[in-house]
């Protein structure tokens, strides 16, 4: 069997997560359903989505979820967790401090 390929571009991509996430009636079984497949594909996630993901969870009240995520994408930065994350934190502070989140 052949695996599936993706036509998708890295722009598309981050716009369905982003318009996934930024869904207002999103649930809570939805929201961890897509950062678990998130977390199981071979890439750190975008800042953009990162960032509407935690506003995601702040619509559900759910900081426990936001901090998972910020580890799970902080773990998907590998060996290179040095270079990567202090990127992303740069990107996503504003939303960080925003929504309270230390």
């Amino acid at each position: 069997f052949m695996s599936k390929v993706s036509t998708e571009s890295d722009s598309e991509f981050d716009a369905r997560y982003k318009a996934f996430f930024n869904r207002k009636d999103i649930d809570g079984w939805e929201c961890r359903k897509a950062m678990n497949d998130l977390s199981g594909m071979d890439l750190v996630p975008d800042p953009e989505i990162v960032i509407a993901a935690l506003h995601a969870c702040r619509r559900l009240n759910d900081y426990a979820l936001a901090t998972r995520f910020l580890e799970t994408v902080k773990d998907k930065c590998g060996p290179r967790v040095n270079e990567i994350y202090p990127y992303i934190l740069q990107e996503i502070r504003p939303t960080l401090t925003e929504l309270g989140i230390s």
